[in-house]
């Protein structure tokens, strides 16, 4: 489904993001596994050797636009294009609102949503001289519902969310599309390190009957990085089990 695309996937290293990396792999896409660290990155190119001519990995800090734009920059040199960006870096919070410093409200605000939008721009100026592209962003669905601690992480899930559709119809002109998907309770590090009291109880509210898995997402973003999506732009994609509806 994605054969010659080239995808840089954020977050790429593990989780949903390692899954999406899979996916695209599976299906014919070059990809690129951005981390946040070398040593990570090295550790998910050590699981892929069988894709090795079509995978590489990049490490730069998401903040940091020239410091980005040069490691989408190399991802073009080495696959010839860069067609599909996968913006699925992101952390999680359970900070009380009395207990939040600035800090850590600040450091959420950037992995999960300036790096998003530092992302989207350096892709953006390549798939628009390259004539098109698609960006889809990792969403929640907390985005819609909030969560009882760690404002945080639902705040900037909304802020995607509003990205997302802005910047699909600022870039629908350059034949950019762009979506959403917003994953409902999928057993990653991220809920593995919650309360299992916690989990069960949000789990039995899932009318599926079950958390989802990385490859449910996974099989979301190859959807919408796909052909078979190409009339799809500004949509956020619930992939939730119907939780909380």
């Amino acid at each position: 489904m994605l054969k010659n695309k080239t995808a840089v996937i954020t977050g790429g290293t593990r989780g949903i993001g390692f899954a999406i990396v899979r996916k695209y792999l599976e299906n014919g896409a070059n990809v690129a596994i951005a981390g946040s660290r070398q040593e990570t990155v090295e550790k998910a190119l050590a699981q892929l050797t069988e894709y090795r001519e079509r995978v590489m990995g990049i490490w730069p800090d998401l903040c940091r636009p020239e410091e980005t734009a040069e490691a989408f920059a190399s991802v073009k040199e080495r696959f010839g294009s860069l067609d599909i960006l996968a913006n699925n870096a992101g952390i999680s919070s359970r900070t009380s609102l009395y207990d939040y410093t600035l800090e850590e409200f600040s450091k959420i605000i950037d992995i999960n949503f300036k790096a998003v939008f530092v992302c989207s721009q350096a892709a953006a100026r390549i798939m628009k001289a390259q004539g098109g592209g698609v960006i889809i962003n990792t969403s929640s669905m907390v985005s819609a519902y909030g969560q009882p601690s760690g404002c945080g992480y639902p705040a900037t899930k909304f802020a995607v969310d509003g990205l997302t559709k802005s910047l699909a119809r600022e870039l629908a002109k350059d034949q950019i599309r762009v979506n959403a998907v917003a994953p409902g309770v999928t057993n990653t590090d991220m809920v593995a390190a919650l309360p299992k009291e916690m989990v069960d109880r949000i789990s039995a509210g899932i009318p599926l009957g079950r958390p989802g898995e990385p490859e449910d997402i996974a099989n979301a973003y190859l959807y919408l990085a796909s052909d078979l999506a190409s009339y799809v732009t500004g949509t956020v994609l619930r992939v939730d089990g119907a939780a909380m509806t």
